[in-house]
């Protein structure tokens, strides 16, 4: 019999990292700007813009260190009203809050997106910018949303943490709006540990978040332009920044780098194999009348790590029977909303400075169930996964009522 996997290992560093970390180990070199060129980090920032089709990328300590660059790059001004769904990470509104901004909350439907009438009406709000979450890896109506920012000139940044190789309309998410934030952290689908990047085509963006990242005296210098850029864009922008901003200091290392740089090289076949995976379970789970996985939106393909769905005709007793059940048959179950202190459900978020109530959103994270679904399980892992959920419905609600005609 098949033990329930251990879905919270990530897959081991490629061997190719190997002998850059030895070699960075008996130097030292450890700081992204000890060298005078071509360092780990930099090498990096260029391949991954690449992989993206970006101008430009820099890379940081965290997604969360990219969002808050990205604020501050924007100059807006202390007190300015960010807008973000209610169904997203404490951490991006953290990263508002950091700023010097306040977040503002927007419903989202039970398919995980951004409800587009309430966004809608919120953007009316005196709103200056938006961070559009794709939570979980679920991708909004981003065509609406892009062209109700456009018709009021507000820039959009997109938290892409759980995106990396999703597209919409064949193009790479992240990359839709003014600037896009992805996370190297280990339960990511690129794994350092800690880390993020953000992404951008505007120079004076990259320039402001680059010096305030920590490119102290004219470390800005050791950045590399994109290859045939020859406008000399991103160097003027620097030169104007120099010596008038904060630093943070939220740099990457070179050994974060060098941990990175093999698994970009991954990212296809982890894409590839992840979705294969999620479709797989989904469609097991959605045999169960308990169980409801949603349809993706038209536009999106997505590189999902973990499967979402949700529980459908139970009660909260019977919500909290069947995380339990799922959990005794050696699957962890988190259903979003039904913990005192769930970094996701927006109520928890004590330290934002508005209150808000989201009677839909709430509702959704009542009921919304997370399982992790790596891309590395084998098929034979994926049907224990799904035979333990579905048979905890099972357990709840009654063999004989489990399973629709």
């Amino acid at each position: 019999m098949t033990l329930p996997p251990n879905v919270y290992d990530a897959e081991p560093i490629p061997e190719a990292a190997r002998a850059e970390i030895e070699r960075l180990l008996q130097t030292g070199d450890l700081f992204r700007y000890t060298a005078a060129e071509n360092a780990p980090v930099a090498l990096l920032e260029a391949e991954f813009a690449a992989l993206l089709g970006s101008k430009y990328a820099l890379a940081v300590s965290s997604c969360s260190a990219a969002l808050f660059l990205s604020l501050k790059a924007l100059g807006l001004p202390r007190d300015a009203r960010v807008l973000l769904p209610g169904f997203t990470f404490a951490a991006v509104p953290s990263s508002v809050v950091h700023a010097d901004l306040v977040p503002v909350l927007c419903e989202v439907g039970a398919n995980y997106r951004i409800d587009i009438a309430d966004f809608e009406k919120r953007l009316q709000d005196n709103i200056s910018a938006v961070i559009i979450s794709h939570m979980r890896g679920h991708t909004s109506d981003m065509d609406t949303i892009m062209a109700l920012c456009e018709a009021r000139d507000i820039p959009v940044i997109e938290d892409a943490a759980h995106s990396l190789g999703t597209t919409w309309h064949g193009q790479n998410i992240g990359t839709i709006g003014k600037v896009g934030c992805f996370s190297f952290q280990s339960y990511k689908l690129v794994n350092s540990g800690e880390g993020g990047i953000m992404v951008s085509d505007d120079p004076d963006l990259i320039a402001r978040a680059v010096i305030m990242s920590g490119a102290y005296e004219h470390n800005w210098k050791k950045h590399k332009a994109p290859e045939g850029d020859n406008t000399g864009e991103l160097a003027e922008a620097f030169a104007r920044w120099q010596n008038k901003l904060p630093l943070y200091n939220l740099r990457l290392s070179n050994l974060a780098a060098v941990v990175i740089r093999p698994q970009l090289g991954e990212v296809t076949r982890r894409v590839r194999d992840g979705r294969t995976n999620h479709d797989y379970v989904a469609n097991l789970l959605n045999a169960s009348q308990w169980l409801q996985v949603p349809e993706k939106l038209a536009p999106e393909e997505r590189a999902p790590d973990s499967i979402q769905f949700n529980l459908e005709g139970m009660d909260n007793a019977q919500i909290l029977a069947f995380q339990e059940a799922a959990n005794a048959r050696g699957v962890k179950v988190q259903v979003f909303g039904q913990s005192t202190d769930n970094a996701r459900a927006f109520w928890n978020w004590q330290f934002v400075p508005e209150k808000q109530e989201l009677p839909q959103t709430r509702a959704m994270l009542m009921c919304a169930c997370d399982v992790r679904l790596p891309a590395r399980l084998t098929r034979e892992e994926l049907n224990v996964i799904a035979d333990a959920l579905t048979g905890a419905a099972q357990d709840v609600m009654g063999s004989s009522r489990a399973y629709g005609t």
